[in-house]
């Protein structure tokens, strides 16, 4: 046994790592620790935010491109939020999946003078970005490629649910669909349709409308969403629900303006009027 002990010492004291290697294991640990202090940074800021009840803000949240993130201007995220807010009470349930901007406005809504005594429903955010588990019990991960992957009591949890799909393809608006209607609560159990909103590209129109969601009765609405630091492709609203004006709010905003839904096939419809008109 000594024998065999001496032997493996020996071996032992050849192995040395290569320059590269070392300097691998550095950067990755480096990369750890400046994650770890990040995430404990962001952590307090959130913390100090809301005990002071000063209004949260995405620019503590870089945006990584590479993760397909694009975070809404405040204005669009704001309106969102209040729609998933309007008429909402102490037992409504509200899902944000892969729309950290909007859960961000939410946050501050509540927060707000203009919601003190008003109700408080649950919120829950499903993200891939773990820098948003600073949210605590309300960040739950999320991965689209595993739709199902997820906590079973959030199954059939929720009564409203805003979804924006972090890539452009069918197989992901498919897996965030999956997601959607598995943790929506039954017509059966609410009384009525769940409300949902869907933000993403123009090009998906016809299998969020027409497939996805048609059982919802989603459909493309007037409300165009915009982005902070803009965004190529043309982004739709859809929603299976409309938004009055608000007659108070300035003709301009989001508020202002509402939303109606579109029937289906419009934009065939408007490029045949403009063809007709064009011909006449």
């Amino acid at each position: 046994m000594a024998c065999i002990i001496d032997k493996f010492s020996d071996d032992e004291s050849d192995l040395e790592l290569s320059g590269s290697t070392l300097d691998a294991l550095k950067s990755f640990y480096a990369e750890r620790d400046a994650r770890a202090e990040q995430f404990a940074k962001l952590q307090a800021e959130a913390e100090e935010r809301h005990a002071l009840n000063v209004k949260l803000s995405m620019d503590a949240f870089t945006e990584d491109w590479n993760e397909s993130q694009f975070w809404y201007s405040d204005e669009t995220a704001t309106f969102l939020a209040k729609q998933l807010l309007a008429d909402a009470t102490p037992t409504t349930s509200i899902a944000v999946i892969s729309a950290p901007s909007v859960f961000v406005q939410l946050k501050n809504l509540l927060n707000s003078d203009a919601y003190k005594d008003k109700p408080k429903p649950k919120l829950t955010l499903l993200e891939h970005d773990n820098r948003f588990a600073v949210f605590a019990d309300e960040f739950v991960f999320y991965d689209f490629a595993q739709p199902l992957k997820l906590p079973s009591h959030l199954k059939g949890a929720f009564d409203r649910v805003i979804v924006d799909p972090p890539f452009l393809s069918e197989d992901c608006q498919t897996k965030a669909a999956l997601t959607v209607r598995w943790m929506l609560k039954s017509e059966e159990t609410k009384g009525e349709k769940p409300k949902i909103i869907a933000c993403t590209g123009e090009r998906m129109e016809t299998l969020v409308t027409e497939k996805l969601y048609k059982s919802y009765g989603l459909r493309t609405t007037t409300f165009e969403p915009k982005h902070a630091r803009g965004l190529s492709n043309e982004f739709y609203c859809y929603a299976n629900f409309e938004v009055k004006p608000d007659e108070g709010a300035g003709a301009e905003t989001p508020e202002g303006k509402g939303w109606t839904l579109r029937e289906l096939g419009w934009k065939e419809k408007e490029g045949a009027a403009t063809a007709a008109a064009a011909a006449a």
